[in-house]
């Protein structure tokens, strides 16, 4: 058990089209940050693109490797299916008119777990929802055309798809340090360290679904966050003995990462809280230019000029 280690989630990371209508869709209609625009270290040919809040606090980021020309992917099990947004209580009748105004169509409101919904599909077809609620404590992110009151908070949680969420369930619990909230119909909601929004995980098993398809408009992985390196060596530690076989600690300049896959087959990551986003930009510079860790400025003018900045 890796008690009091893991502090909800991080962030989540997906896989886009074209990066001008990934700036557009998630900065001009949803209002949040661009907090970042980098490379996937792993592969610098490709861009990284961050969004959160004011400063891309842990727990309200979600991120984005673009891939112009490749396939489009599909939902489905063994893959995250919901990226979830946490907004105001009364807030639902803002988010169905100013989409109605960008031309995004939208389902509900719904209601689930005593919480009003909507749900729709960003420009590549990433199922967004956001839940409308009275618990959340984080503010609003406040943009042009959108008030604190109304603005995305951070992230609410993330919908797990299986042909049985059972195993993922039992690993989140045992291993995970996760609490069964409340189930409903074919769902599972589970907390890490709180009871609020950016904690949660919900797990759902659709036994009919296909498992996914990767590619554009799916999800790649999930971060949770863990206070800081020590702590994730805790966690590494414990998952290796449990026969996980996380990876070796990896540098992503403003957070350290350890990744694994868990019993389901959902790809997850334990990133670090700190150092953060504002290590190497002012808040008000935040996602203006490409940024580089050390050990790749030396290329900026090759990595530039294959990413078509140069």
């Amino acid at each position: 058990m890796v008690k009091g280690l893991i502090k909800g989630l991080h962030h989540v990371t997906s896989f886009s089209g074209s990066a001008k209508n990934n700036i557009r869709f998630y900065t001009e209609i949803l209002g949040l940050q661009f907090v970042k625009k980098t490379v996937n270290y792993d592969s610098p040919d490709t861009l990284h693109l961050y969004y959160g809040d004011r400063i891309g606090n842990p727990g309200s980021v979600t991120t984005f490797f673009p891939f112009s020309g490749i396939t489009r992917g599909k939902a489905g099990n063994s893959s995250v299916t919901s990226t979830m947004f946490s907004i105001g209580a009364d807030s639902i009748d803002f988010w169905t008119q100013r989409l109605k105004t960008h031309q995004v169509d939208f389902r509900g409101p719904f209601t689930r777990f005593d919480e009003e919904y909507i749900y729709f599909d960003d420009f590549d077809g990433i199922q967004i929802e956001l839940i409308a609620n009275a618990i959340d404590p984080r503010p609003g992110c406040s943009t042009a055309g959108i008030p604190a009151q109304h603005g995305i908070k951070g992230l609410y949680s993330l919908t797990l798809s299986y042909a049985s969420a059972e195993p993922t369930l039992e690993f989140l619990t045992r291993h995970m340090n996760h609490i069964l909230l409340k189930s409903g119909d074919d769902r599972h909601r589970m907390y890490s360290e709180m009871n609020q929004p950016g904690y949660y995980i919900d797990l759902i098993s659709r036994p009919s679904m296909p498992n996914h398809l990767p590619g554009t408009g799916t999800v790649h992985h999930l971060a949770f966050q863990t206070p800081d390196e020590a702590s994730q060596e805790k966690i590494r530690t414990h998952l290796y003995r449990a026969g996980f076989h996380p990876s070796t600690v990896m540098d992503r300049q403003y957070f350290k990462s350890i990744y694994f896959r868990e019993p389901g087959g959902v790809l997850m990551e334990i990133a670090t809280a700190e150092p953060g986003f504002l290590i190497d930009e002012k808040q008000e510079e935040l996602g203006e230019n490409l940024k580089l860790p050390q050990w790749l400025e030396a290329r900026r003018k090759e990595i530039e000029a294959g990413l078509g900045m140069a």
